[in-house]
């Protein structure tokens, strides 16, 4: 198939480029720079100009022939009624959207309205669209996740737990997340439908950590801490540094339970994600290498 992807450049947009390279698929991927460009190419994409903030760009990408869209670009900066609108125009009726599981949070994150307002620009369009909603996504280095925590985890042998790490977590291997979105984009039964995305189980933070410790080599002594202090000191941190490596609202989410049922995405694609445990020893492995 014939696949135009946006965000292939990103972190799991490399890794859905290298999936669908792999699987025989002919790929035109969105490339906004020079950089952009050359990292798509590598992974066997064929680059094509384009800057979604920039709506005349997009004419000669989304007409270029594709059979079907896989949207990887962050439905988070309100780019949504452009693609789609693009898309339509284009007669590029096939459409697979990423979105994620945080539009469920209960926190008044200012970009849960945006990706709330996106799925509803989606879903109200003429397109046969599909939907997946990851959770936190590892697996490699520049997961923004747990890429660092292993490192952190080599170095200390103590390590802080806001609010005692009792809220469960269900991160989703990146590989897993791809090999969904190539599913989804060649399965009929995926066609107006939203697909929560993460792994087989939930596990407490608590638990989480203990295995990512594991992986390498760590038995981690975890203190609890309360919650709503380290809050305040991460506020202040990020008010004092210009590019914060940790933001409150991550935080602020570690009091909420993030479990979600994977049983549609199961039947309907497929969906066999692996466990926790193998993914981030895997990942803590190719960190040492």
């Amino acid at each position: 198939m014939r696949l135009l992807v946006t965000g292939g450049s990103g972190f799991t947009g490399r890794h859905l480029l290298r999936a669908a390279a792999e699987a025989g698929h002919d790929v035109l991927a969105l490339a906004r720079s020079t950089a952009a460009a050359r990292t798509v190419e590598g992974l066997g994409a064929t680059a094509i100009p384009g800057d979604l903030d920039d709506p005349a760009s997009l004419d000669a990408a989304f007409g270029a022939g594709a059979e079907a869209l896989l949207n990887l670009a962050s439905l988070g900066f309100g780019h949504a009624p452009t693609i789609v609108a693009a898309a339509e125009d284009a007669g590029l009726r096939r459409a697979v959207f990423v979105s994620t599981t945080a539009v469920g949070t209960a926190l008044p994150a200012p970009s849960k309205r945006v990706r709330l307002a996106a799925e509803q620009t989606v879903q109200r369009s003429a397109l046969d669209w599909t939907i997946l909603r990851p959770t936190m996504i590892y697996g490699a280095a520049g997961d923004r996740n747990l890429s660092r925590l292993l490192q952190l985890l080599k170095r200390t042998p103590i390590l802080p737990l806001p609010g005692g790490g009792r809220r469960l977590q269900q991160p989703v291997h990146v590989a897993d997340l791809a090999g969904a979105l190539l599913v989804a984009v060649t399965t009929d039964a995926a066609v107006g439908r939203t697909y929560d995305i993460a792994g087989p189980e939930p596990l407490t933070f608590r638990a989480l950590v203990q295995q990512a410790g594991r992986a390498v080599g760590r038995e981690p002594v975890l203190v609890g801490v309360p919650l709503r202090p380290a809050i305040t000191l991460l506020r202040i941190y990020e008010r004092a540094v210009p590019r914060p490596r940790l933001k409150a609202e991550q935080l602020e989410r570690l009091a909420e339970d993030k479990s979600f049922s994977i049983e549609a995405a199961v039947s309907d694609l497929g969906y066999a994600p692996r466990p926790f445990a193998d993914g981030i020893a895997a990942e803590a492995a190719a960190l040492a290498r």
